[in-house]
């Protein structure tokens, strides 16, 4: 009886095996001679162009450090909890590119996280979003992509430690973690919702980094949208957990979204500062519109903004405690000479070039981690409010100055508990600062 019973496990486990083997196995795809550019229409390149900046391609597949490289031409450096992983280059070059891949080789990429050879890619290239858009979209940029300049640049080999080496490990994290399918139209929204909800889930993968992973790196889809850690920087959440006083309204995610700032709650800054100024400051206002209607319904700011006017009341308020009379706080004073000058807001309601910090995320997070980066790194010209920069204070505050500055704001401007082990954190902070930056105070 058991000599059976084993048997009939071991023979499961065979089959199982086989079966596993059978899902994870991808045959090449033939490769193809490069397309001619005139293959391509000009419109079907400009609607292609859209796509990519939609997408942020450019952001992940150009590398950064060593100087930087050539666009789309890949080897970026990503951090992740299993070691570091650089982006492929996908530009046209034959060799070192995707020259030789045909528009099926694309779409089974984007859809399937596939390679043209068969190999499962890294789920760093975030194919469970990608794998939301339409034939039409993916046809587009692979003409955007094959009108590009070739480029022909190896990347560098990946950093993962065996057994996470082996490409049919992906294998089995999709099995586990990832269901394909293109997006359907939810029928209870209208137009706007839907194609912001598109690209949102989609193309944009806005969930990549403003959804917290499990210890596998695959998407919490029972905490999406609640934020995440991304670089060093919290990814705050984008639905109705979202801290901040005021809601984000519809017409405050566009205006952050197409120009980096938003009046309420101020400009955009670290891995997010790209996406406004480089690549959604570039596409259709109605595609802007749209991803602002979708994450204003996901966030209910509809019903948050009802209490947009008291809060904004209460703000302004906070400001002047700055100012009266001869303060004895030297947490006080210490704002005041390093900050208060440029934050100072009176009603009512805040100037655009000023962020009024009782509003800001960063203050009402759960963690003081982007109040330290910002005040780190400052804020450059082309970040944020176009041509408003913030010096870093890399060099002018200590660890102790910033701590001091962050539980006085979090007490004057929050109505939150204090944060804890402030100095040990803004030296945590510091040290993601790679390099003292060229805007650097004093």
């Amino acid at each position: 009886m058991i000599k059976r019973l084993l048997a009939g496990v071991v023979g499961a486990g065979i089959l199982g095996g086989f079966g596993f083997l059978y899902y994870a196995w991808y045959p090449p795809i033939a490769t193809i001679e490069p397309p001619a550019a005139k293959s391509f229409s000009a419109e079907q390149i400009e609607r292609g162009r859209i796509v990519a900046a939609e997408g942020y391609c450019a952001e992940c597949h150009t590398r950064t450090d060593m100087g930087g490289g050539p666009e789309l031409a890949g080897d970026y450096r990503m951090e992740t909890p299993f070691g570091a992983i650089y982006s492929s280059n996908i530009t046209p070059d034959p060799e070192m590119g995707i020259g030789q891949w045909s528009e099926e080789a694309l779409r089974r990429a984007m859809r399937l996280g596939v390679s043209r050879q068969g190999v499962h890619l890294i789920p760093a290239f975030p194919y469970d979003h990608f794998t939301k858009m339409t034939d039409q979209d993916i046809s587009d940029l692979y003409a955007y992509l094959m009108t590009r300049p070739p480029v022909h640049m190896a990347r560098r080999p990946n950093e993962l430690p065996f057994p996470l080496s082996l490409r049919i490990g992906q294998a089995a994290w999709k099995l586990m973690f990832f269901t394909p399918g293109v997006y359907k139209p939810d029928p209870s929204h209208d137009a706007l919702w839907n194609r912001g909800a598109y690209l949102a889930e989609g193309n944009a993968h806005c969930g990549a980094c403003h959804t917290p992973r499990n210890f596998m790196g695959a998407e919490k889809k029972g905490s999406m949208y609640d934020g995440a850690v991304v670089d060093g920087w919290i990814a705050p959440p984008l639905n109705d957990k979202n801290p901040t006083p005021t809601a984000w309204t519809e017409d405050e995610l566009y205006q952050y979204l197409r120009f980096g700032v938003a009046p309420l709650h101020g400009p955009a800054g670290g891995p997010m500062s790209p996406i406004p100024h480089r690549f959604l400051s570039t596409v259709p206002e109605y595609d802007v519109h749209a991803i602002a209607h979708y994450y204003a319904d996901v966030a209910h700011s509809a019903e948050r903004s009802k209490h947009d006017k008291a809060a904004l009341a209460h703000a302004m308020e906070q400001s002047k405690i700055d100012l009266i009379g001869p303060n004895v706080d030297p947490d006080a004073k210490l704002y005041q000479g390093a900050c208060a000058a440029c934050h100072y807001n009176s009603a009512p309601s805040p100037v655009l070039g000023r962020p009024d910090l009782a509003l800001n995320n960063a203050l009402w997070l759960d963690e003081p981690t982007n109040l330290f980066q910002v005040m780190l790194r400052g804020l450059t010209a082309e970040e944020g409010q176009s041509g408003i920069a913030m010096p870093s204070f890399y060099n002018a505050l200590s660890d102790a100055d910033m701590a001091r500055i962050a539980a006085y704001l979090r007490r004057t401007r929050t109505t939150l508990p204090p944060w804890k082990d402030l100095e040990k954190k803004a030296a945590e902070a510091r040290e993601t600062v790679k390099s003292i930056p060229v805007n650097s105070s004093h």
